[in-house]
């Protein structure tokens, strides 16, 4: 959903609106018994009752008026989008992801991406979602399901979240999650890679697993769809003078300059996600094949 405008991704999307859909616009917990879920009893926990906020910083004060009753047209959107950010939830579901940020955080992001490869859009991308700090004005973001990266003596959880059957490496929900709420019936993830990727974010070598093959096919759609939306918003991601993608946060002058995707350490150097086992030369090949069907 693009300014009230339904977008085609080729890859399975839930609304907020749809059922089963996570819903940020709502100010109520979500996963909260409903007598205890309204926002007075909610104010020991959050500051406000949004997890959102408009796009205001660097318009006319007539185009905020315009916007904050809703009235966003593309071609305005447009001219104000240009970086769509990547993180890990490190919930491990997209369930658990919402109910950190809807119940927990008072924060929002536009779109989650489970382990089955659905996607959950929580807001339509007019909104101004609270996911990325300095990046918020600009960009678009989703948590991918994946219960993040580590340094090596302190990634024990990877023990407790992954479990290797005759070689092949697969994903062992806590059974406090239950089914996790992974709509695609008896799905198990898989990643990619059977084992951990180790690598460096910001100079600090972590270990992770990789995304599951469902993931990047449905992130390569969704990329591929809002690249060929937002002209602005390039499909590749910072790269040094070889052509390697950034392990770094940008400095200031190349986040401003920067059109494109890019991961939440990209933006903030306390961030890791999505970590060093994303494989950014297969997703944004995949993008650009899906951009020339």
């Amino acid at each position: 959903m693009v300014c009230g405008t339904l977008v085609h991704t080729g890859a399975p999307v839930v609304l907020w609106t749809d059922p089963g859909g996570y819903d940020a616009y709502r100010v109520e917990k979500r996963f909260a018994p409903l007598d205890q879920s309204d926002w007075e009893h909610s104010k020991g926990g959050l500051e406000t009752p949004n997890r959102y906020g408009i796009r205001a910083p660097g318009l006319s004060p007539p185009l905020v008026d315009q916007v904050r009753g809703g009235g966003w047209s593309l071609d305005q959107l447009r001219d104000v989008v240009d970086q769509f950010v990547l993180h890990y939830d490190v919930c491990g579901t997209s369930r658990t992801c919402f109910r950190v940020l809807q119940d927990q955080r008072g924060l929002s992001v536009h779109f989650l991406l489970d382990l089955d490869g659905t996607i959950y859009q929580c807001l339509d991308v007019k909104e101004r979602a609270w996911h990325a700090t300095i990046a918020n004005d600009r960009s678009i973001g989703i948590e991918i399901a994946n219960i993040g990266a580590y340094p090596p003596d302190k990634a024990a959880i990877l023990d407790r979240w992954y479990a290797t059957d005759a070689g092949d490496t697969r994903v062992t929900l806590p059974d406090s999650l239950g089914d996790g709420g992974i709509r695609t019936p008896g799905f198990v993830a898989r990643p990619a890679r059977p084992d951990r990727i180790a690598g460096p974010i910001n100079g600090q070598t972590l270990v992770m697993y990789d995304l599951t093959p469902q993931q990047y096919e449905s992130l390569a759609k969704l990329t591929a769809a809002l690249c060929q939306t937002f002209p602005k918003l390039r499909p590749d991601a910072p790269r040094d003078d070889a052509e390697q993608v950034l392990s770094r946060t940008l400095k200031p002058d190349e986040f401003a300059s920067f059109h494109g995707v890019l991961g939440h350490f990209h933006v903030q150097e306390n961030k890791a996600d999505p970590g060093p086992a994303i494989d950014w030369d297969r997703l944004l090949t995949q993008v650009r094949r899906e951009m020339g069907r």
